[in-house]
């Protein structure tokens, strides 16, 4: 890690925001302690995101951590592969298409359905862009709101992968938490 952590929260919304984290995923996460605690007004921010991924889009919880996950690992974030698989083990969704992700297009485990969305947010997030193929194949399985959630799931994993790369924050072992939490 680049910079060192700020264990103190420095404003009241921060220090809110520790609690729920201890609360809800056992710990603070790092990015909390090497980000937000800089610059606090981005709690809300990042609220704000989170809460729209996890309440706002009609995709099903399963599909949007799947594709989160492989944005991030696409991008090789640590951190959101393994908040993504923490988040996963609360909702009850099985682990064993998480572990499969690297092999989405020949497991068997993979609906043709979550294939059309992995494409397209792995070829959005190569290139920016999209074959018409591709966009066509999404648009099929998801509709015209589901491609945009998909886009969407996509830019916003993009931004915090692009946070916590270059600050080095790797896995912080939330997933872990839930797991135990969970058994």
């Amino acid at each position: 890690m680049r910079l060192a952590p700020i264990d103190r929260p420095p404003t009241l919304v921060a220090r809110l925001a520790a609690r729920t984290m201890r609360r809800q995923l056992g710990k603070v996460m790092m990015p909390a302690r090497v980000i937000y605690n800089r610059v606090p007004s981005w709690y809300r921010v990042a609220y704000a995101l989170v809460g729209f991924l996890q309440k706002g889009l009609e995709m099903d919880t399963g599909t949007r951590l799947l594709v989160q996950s492989w944005v991030a690992m696409c991008n090789d974030c640590g951190f959101c592969i393994d908040i993504a698989r923490a988040q996963a083990v609360q909702e009850g969704v099985g682990m064993e298409k998480f572990s499969a992700l690297p092999d989405w297009r020949t497991s068997p485990l993979f609906s043709e359905r979550e294939r059309a969305a992995l494409a397209y947010v792995e070829e959005a997030n190569a290139t920016r862009r999209v074959s018409d193929a591709t966009f066509a194949t999404a648009r099929e399985h998801f509709g015209e709101r589901g491609v945009v959630e998909l886009t969407i799931l996509c830019a916003v994993e993009n931004l915090f992968n692009y946070m916590n790369l270059p600050l080095g924050i790797e896995n912080d072992g939330l997933c872990a938490i839930a797991q135990r939490r969970a058994a």
